[in-house]
C-alpha cells in the first residue's frame, strides 16, 4: 500500500537535507543576528546582514550535499542556478526583514519576530528552491 501524500513527503530526504542545511545556516544566522543586536545595531539591519552570512552558507551545503540530483557543476547553467538561488534567497530576506521590521514597529521583541520570520522564510524558500533553483537539471 503507498504511502499518504503526507508521510511520503515526511519522508523526502530531501527535504530532511534541506532542513539539516537550514539548521547550521539558521545557526550562523541566529549567532551573527546576536552578535549585531549586541553591538547596538537595528533589528532590521541586523537581520539582512545575519541572513545574507546564511545565504552563502545554505549555497554551500545545498549546492553539495541537499540537492544532489538538481546540481548544475560548471558552466552558464550553473552561473544560472546560482542566480537563482541567490534570487530566492533574497526573497527569504526581504520576507525575514519585513517580519523584523513590522515587529520592531509594534514594539514585539526582535527575537520572537526573527523566529516567527525564520518558518515563514524556511517555507517559502525551499518551494522555490526544489521547484525552480534545482529542479531543471533533473
Amino acid at each position: 500500500m503507498p504511502l499518504p501524500p503526507l508521510l511520503r513527503r515526511v519522508t523526502d530526504l530531501t527535504i530532511l537535507r534541506y532542513v539539516g542545511a537550514s539548521a547550521v545556516a539558521l545557526g550562523g544566522d541566529m549567532a551573527l543576528f546576536l552578535v549585531f543586536l549586541m553591538a547596538g545595531w537595528r533589528p532590521a539591519a541586523a537581520s539582512a546582514a545575519s541572513y545574507c552570512a546564511g545565504i552563502a552558507i545554505h549555497w554551500l551545503i545545498s549546492s553539495r550535499i541537499v540537492f544532489i540530483d538538481g546540481a548544475r557543476t560548471a558552466g552558464l547553467h550553473r552561473m544560472r542556478q546560482k542566480s537563482l538561488f541567490v534570487a530566492s534567497a533574497l526573497i527569504g530576506l526581504a520576507i525575514t526583514v519585513a517580519i523584523v521590521a513590522v515587529g520592531d514597529r509594534i514594539d514585539v521583541d526582535a527575537r520572537l519576530s526573527k523566529l516567527a520570520a525564520i518558518g515563514i522564510s524556511f517555507v517559502a524558500t525551499y518551494y522555490l528552491r526544489k521547484t525552480l533553483v534545482f529542479a531543471d537539471a533533473r
